[in-house]
């Protein structure tokens, strides 16, 4: 009776110390994530050129404080640290570093800009840090075999132009094109996109022009780029340059068919400045509910959205569009930090961001779902096109897949 009470005893430790083993195991960390908090970095372009997109750092800080005062997430409340970079590639290294190395945060999420990402890609990918949810739409985010810390989030600058080039051979087959792009890897990805999407067409492109974000104005390419005898404008810009470009062609008289690539299609930030009236008809692409269009109104989605907005962020404007981007690439942060549970080590936050199926953010237009996989880091790949009419956007055709068929 004794040996097996002792035997009894002994398995009953045994089983003990393999459960506390177990439940030990179950909780993972590395540097940024403890049982009360999760670290999350950023870098946005407060100041500079692209400042008008300093509205999605906000926002997401915004939308952190409100999931902390529901409780966090598995309990832990989220830390947001988030720097200006002025749209300066050397700043943000300067910054990346500052996050990872004093700051230590988990993850650097949703830095902004395809210069500023591509000048810490490297660093980051070295460090085995996550640059999570990249806010630029550059091809490049999506190489998981050479870049496995890396994944954007909107749709590719060159899928979007595919799209089109596909809209410009249907509907204007014998259209003369003339090209406005930023001179860095941005104005480039989309550049060869449209190339690419036009294919043995692509002679329809007649003039090319680029600028430089440190110019103050690019009202001597539009006057040039009128000059070539295009009656098709396609318009690769940051919001204050697509402004610029709305008013400069009104003003000098031009009113070709106009194409504004999706970073610039906020109704506050860049129609309302250049002008409704010099914006009607203008064309564009994009992924997400629009926040002035009244169709969302009684949308169960947008009806989160906008409570958020009254309870959290009262000076987000609904009608900007980087407002509604904040909103939906923070919420896709949350998922991932919950399907992490209690693993919150930076391997497994990339395995959850290439394991999402079918998730939906609020925002997101019906019928376009985020899904990642371990070689595939592009979450979002349809958009839908849409023409500016009176104040805002209105939609029109199918969803369609920026994927040239071969």
């Amino acid at each position: 009776m004794l040996r097996k009470e002792i035997r009894i005893a002994a398995l009953a430790t045994a089983v003990m110390i393999i459960a506390s083993g177990s439940a030990f195991a179950q909780k993972k960390y590395d540097t940024g994530a403890s049982d009360t908090e999760i670290k999350i970095g950023n870098i946005m372009p407060y100041s500079g050129p692209a400042s008008a997109y300093g509205v999605i750092g906000k926002t997401e800080e915004a939308y952190f404080k409100k999931i902390n005062a529901e409780g966090g997430i598995n309990g832990r409340k989220i830390t947001f640290i988030s720097y200006d970079d002025g749209y300066l590639p050397p700043k943000a290294v300067e910054q990346a570093r500052k996050l990872v190395e004093s700051d230590e945060v988990l993850v650097v999420f949703n830095p902004l800009g395809t210069p500023s990402n591509t000048a810490i890609q490297k660093y980051l990918n070295a460090k085995k840090v996550p640059q999570l949810f990249v806010a630029s739409g550059a091809t490049k985010w999506n190489d998981p075999k050479d870049f496995p810390w890396t994944m954007g989030w909107q749709p590719s600058y060159q899928s979007e132009a595919h799209i089109y080039a596909k809209y410009l051979m249907k509907e204007k087959p014998a259209g003369k094109i003339a090209v406005l792009y930023q001179n860095d890897d941005f104005g480039k990805d989309y550049l060869k996109g449209l190339k690419d999407g036009l294919g043995a067409k692509s002679s329809m492109i007649i003039a090319e022009e680029s600028y430089e974000t440190s110019e103050p104005t690019i009202d001597n390419h539009i006057v040039k780029l009128k000059a070539s005898g295009a009656d098709v404008f396609v318009s690769v810009t940051t919001p204050k340059f697509a402004a610029q470009a709305i008013k400069k062609l009104a003003e000098i008289d031009w009113h070709p068919l106009q194409i504004v690539s999706s970073v610039s299609v906020s109704v506050g930030g860049v129609m309302k400045p250049a002008g409704f009236e010099n914006s009607q008809g203008i064309l564009s692409a994009y992924y997400a509910k629009d926040g002035a269009d009244p169709q969302w109104d009684n949308d169960p989605g947008m009806k989160k959205f906008f409570a958020f907005l009254a309870n959290y962020y009262p000076d987000g404007n609904r009608l900007d569009g980087s407002t509604v981007y904040g909103y939906g690439v923070a919420q896709t942060l949350v998922q991932v930090l919950k399907q992490c549970g209690d693993n919150l080590t930076r391997e497994n936050i990339m395995k959850q961001a290439a394991s999402l199926k079918d998730f939906t953010p609020d925002t997101l237009l019906p019928g376009i779902k985020i899904n990642t996989s371990p070689t595939d880091f592009a979450p979002i790949d349809q958009l839908q096109m849409m023409r500016f009419k009176g104040e805002k956007w209105e939609l029109f055709g199918d969803i369609i897949s920026g994927e040239l068929s071969n």
